[in-house]
């Protein structure tokens, strides 16, 4: 098989868990968390890191930002082995009861994107794989991390409705904080609905920094930093979960 044309991947470049960061420096980072890892890839926004975590294949592709970028890395992805795909981002939080810190597990997503109504109708719904909701919440139990499940907001148009928008972003916001929406972040709502009808499993671990009705609340770097690395750490648990499900017992 050709190099796919994105990612420039061939069949067994991956494991079958693949991590999705946005940003492309901390595709390194996660990798730096297995525990073993080289470079396999590096085209355009799309760096793929494998290696192995506990005896498991792993992978990592940074993907950039939104749901175009996603659903181009996932649709190759399927094509050359991966089938669990976990986002590992960042957003920026709605209700306030939320800490600063705090780690969002993503259950469902409100699809206000565009690139999911190119595939599907708005009737579909973006809702995260059960197994790997389980999984991820099980790993942040074993490690005593907190995090909070709940539905993720998407959309296109991060300064219309961030912090740095030059509009009110509460007035755009307000429907979903009334909704308990906890975080927007723009790429699970493209991604729940592709990996379902593909027949893969997707999730979304979020970190946030920051949350929009509280914007001179922000998080020390550095326990933005410990907060980034426990959600690394819960996703990778989680993988070792998935394989578990899927092959039995790690040899």
């Amino acid at each position: 098989m050709q190099k796919q044309h994105h990612i420039d991947l061939v069949p067994g470049d991956v494991g079958e868990t693949v991590f999705l960061p946005g940003d492309v420096h901390r595709a390194q980072i996660i990798a730096d968390h297995f525990d073993e890892s080289h470079l396999v890839s590096k085209k355009r926004q799309y760096i793929t890191y494998t290696g192995k975590y506990k005896g498991v294949k792993v992978s990592v592709t940074s993907t950039g930002i939104g749901g175009p970028a996603v659903a181009i890395a996932v649709e190759e992805l399927i094509k050359v082995g991966a089938r669990n795909f976990i986002r590992i981002g960042t957003g920026g939080m709605l209700q306030t009861w939320l800490p600063v810190p705090a780690i969002i597990i993503g259950t469902a997503a409100v699809r206000g994107d565009g690139t999911s109504r190119e595939y599907f109708p708005l009737e579909y719904p973006a809702v995260a794989d059960f197994h790997t909701i389980e999984s991820l919440i099980q790993s942040a139990e074993e490690r005593g991390v907190k995090v909070f499940p709940g539905i993720i907001r998407g959309h296109d148009a991060f300064y219309a409705e961030s912090t740095l928008a030059k509009i009110d972003y509460l007035a755009r916001d307000k429907p979903w904080i009334d909704a308990g929406v906890l975080i927007v972040s723009n790429e699970s709502s493209t991604l729940f609905p592709l990996a379902m009808v593909r027949r893969c499993r997707s999730g979304t671990i979020l970190s946030s920094a920051g949350s929009h009705q509280k914007p001179d609340m922000v998080a020390p770097e550095e326990k933005f930093k410990r907060t980034i690395s426990d959600a690394i750490m819960i996703a990778l648990d989680a993988a070792v979960k998935l394989h578990v499900i899927d092959h039995g017992n790690i040899e």
